[in-house]
């Protein structure tokens, strides 16, 4: 209740400082800027990008100055079309290559002409043709990152067992409980101990790919991984294939035959029109959930911090620079937990996914009801 209290204080305390602020810099114009420029960087944060860019400072003259590197730029244009991403020049220049001249608008890749014309419909939809892009973006050099960084973790993890008579060392004394806990309390206490083992390296892997990645969010490399959605769709296509190509007969039948055969079929019909339809729909909702759960609340978090830090430079006072700063650390302690909450959820719900398309029941009769 005290930190609630405190919370709230601070909160309303924020909120008084920072409306007196507005009062007096609304009316100015790089009060709209600064807000302008804020609510840009974070869009700008949430997207990927086909470079990686560290950091960026502002001159004297007003000039962007970007300090990274360049990555593959992979297209499909009538034949393949490789280059560098420095040709965009951060957007600001048009790419030529084999004749054919291509735009980066909103961190997505457009056909154009030298000029760089884009055209847009009614809606201000963009209306070039786009080529399919195979490109190494931001996102995806920070998954092989962290690829490889399992990879390694876990074959030294696996070494160290080898040569210490299956006792951890090192980062294996960290490590240990927490996959025993993956084994112990979600693998084996959804799926069973019959089952458990064949699922077991996805839900290892599923588990610390998430975690890392979100870890990896919070750093000053500033990527944003689970918090696209095209890659929390990818994550819960695999748990969908996963268990509907593991499924037993059982599995099968109750999406099918839902009330089983304690009712005749005729009885059945009427209730099936609408009950086996919500099964099958069901199948879907499901991973639907997890990407919809991981991609929101990542994506959330994200905004959030940003813009509490955004808060410092729009307040510019004493005491609502501070207290945006006090905020957005506590925010930052609070995303701590969060990065590793979400992968267990995604982990736990998987295994209970995988449990559900596993079971198998007993249809065989008593053997003491046989003479009867």
């Amino acid at each position: 209740m005290r930190i609630t209290f405190l919370f709230k204080l601070i909160l309303t305390a924020a909120l008084f400082f920072g409306s007196n602020t507005f009062a007096k810099e609304n009316d100015s114009e790089p009060a709209k800027d600064t807000k302008a420029e804020i609510k840009e960087y974070i869009q700008h944060h949430l997207q990927d990008s086909h470079d990686f860019n560290l950091f960026s400072s502002t001159d004297e003259s007003g000039k962007v100055h970007h300090y990274g590197f360049p990555l593959p730029v992979i297209l499909w244009d009538d034949g393949l079309k490789v280059f560098s991403s420095s040709e965009f020049h951060h957007g600001e220049t048009v790419a030529e290559v084999d004749g054919s001249h291509y735009k980066l608008y909103h961190s997505k890749i457009y056909k154009t002409d030298a000029n760089g014309t884009i055209t847009y419909d009614e809606e201000h939809h963009p209306t070039n043709v786009r080529p399919l892009d195979f490109s190494i973006t931001k996102s995806v050099v920070m998954m092989l990152v962290t690829g490889l960084l399992l990879i390694w973790l876990f074959s030294s993890l696996a070494k160290s067992y080898a040569k210490n008579g299956a006792i951890p060392k090192g980062a294996g004394r960290f490590f240990e409980p927490i996959v025993l806990y993956i084994r112990d309390d979600i693998a084996i206490a959804n799926i069973g101990e019959k089952k458990y083992k064949r699922y077991m390296p996805f839900l290892l892997t599923v588990f610390f790919f998430i975690w890392f990645l979100n870890m990896f969010g919070l750093t000053p490399l500033g990527v944003n991984v689970t918090g696209n959605i095209a890659v929390t769709t990818a994550l819960a296509v695999i748990v969908f294939l996963i268990t509907n190509f593991t499924g037993t007969k059982d599995y099968w039948k109750h999406i099918f035959d839902p009330l089983g055969d304690g009712m005749p079929w005729f009885g059945k019909l009427i209730i099936y029109i609408i009950l086996v339809p919500i099964e099958i729909l069901g199948m879907f909702i499901k991973p639907f959930a997890l990407l919809i759960r991981l991609y929101a609340n990542m994506t959330a978090g994200h905004v959030v911090l940003m813009s509490l830090i955004g808060l410092i430079f729009i307040f510019k006072s004493w005491v609502g620079g501070p207290l945006s700063f006090g905020l957005s650390f506590a925010i930052s302690m609070i995303e701590l937990l969060v990065a590793l909450l979400q992968a267990y959820i995604f982990t736990m719900l998987a295994a209970l996914y995988f449990g559900f398309a596993s079971e198998e029941h007993d249809h065989d009769d008593e053997p003491e009801l046989a003479h009867l």
